[in-house]
């Protein structure tokens, strides 16, 4: 929902209405490299503030985790601008995903070319892998891998995942950076009712990966970015418009 929710008056939610430090945005990340420009991985319902803030004009490629609407909200302005700009979007996703955006957006591949994800991609110097992750009651989602075979360094985006079998997990061991969706510190719901770690879980699940350095994101308005909860060197929460260098 991003913060504040337009209906709740709690703490966090009030804060982020006066001085902005809990404003959060759905969650998006976009990585520029030298070697092949600028992409997004998803675009969310927030997508046209996210580009102003970055003081981006134009988009040429986005890389879709899945079809809920927080993550995919953010399309049909994207495909206005490329209407606009007079060129056609590229976007990669898995093939059941473009079917679903296909489906709630049956017009937008004119402007938009869907790119089905069957293997690795390769961008530059570096190889991406995507697969598949349990999202709790919420289904499935998927994951992305970022892996550059000259420097060794390797980085993953996993927004929206709980209870992932060890064949799911074993993309997200070892890495230089990982990027874990969490959207509270402790979820007091019943496990079957959820679709996301919590931070508690998370710090256990970063005890056997070993990434280098974690980045927790899709926050909830149960995170207060002005308290201290201890994470372990290494471990951060994301701030919107946070950058990070790999």
């Amino acid at each position: 929902m991003g913060v504040p929710r337009v209906y709740c008056d709690c703490e966090v939610c009030g804060e982020a209405r006066m001085s902005g430090v809990n404003r959060r945005y759905r969650s998006l990340v976009h990585v520029t490299n030298d070697e092949f420009g600028t992409m997004l991985i998803d675009c969310g319902p927030d997508w046209r503030t996210q580009m102003e803030a970055a003081g981006l004009r134009r988009i040429d490629r986005i890389l879709i985790t899945h079809a809920h609407f927080d993550h995919i909200g953010g399309l049909s302005e994207w495909a206005d601008m490329c209407r606009w700009l007079g060129y056609r979007g590229e976007a990669f996703a898995m093939p059941d995903v473009i079917d679903d955006i296909n489906v709630r957006f049956s017009w937008i591949s004119r402007n938009i070319h869907f790119r089905p994800i069957e293997g690795p991609l390769t961008f530059g110097a570096w190889q991406v892998d995507c697969w598949k992750v349990n999202h709790g009651k919420n289904g499935y989602a998927y994951a992305f891998r970022f892996s550059h075979a000259a420097s060794g360094k390797a980085w993953a985006y996993c927004s929206d995942a709980i209870a992932l079998s060890e064949v799911q997990r074993k993309p997200l061991y070892g890495l230089d950076l990982l990027i874990l969706g969490t959207s509270f510190y402790h979820e007091p719901f019943p496990f079957e009712t959820r679709s996301v770690y919590d931070v508690t879980e998370a710090l256990a699940l970063i005890e056997e990966w070993k990434p280098v350095r974690t980045i927790f994101t899709h926050l909830s308005h149960d995170i207060d970015l002005r308290r201290d909860y201890r994470l372990p060197d290494g471990a951060a929460f994301a701030r919107t418009g946070f950058e990070v260098k790999l």
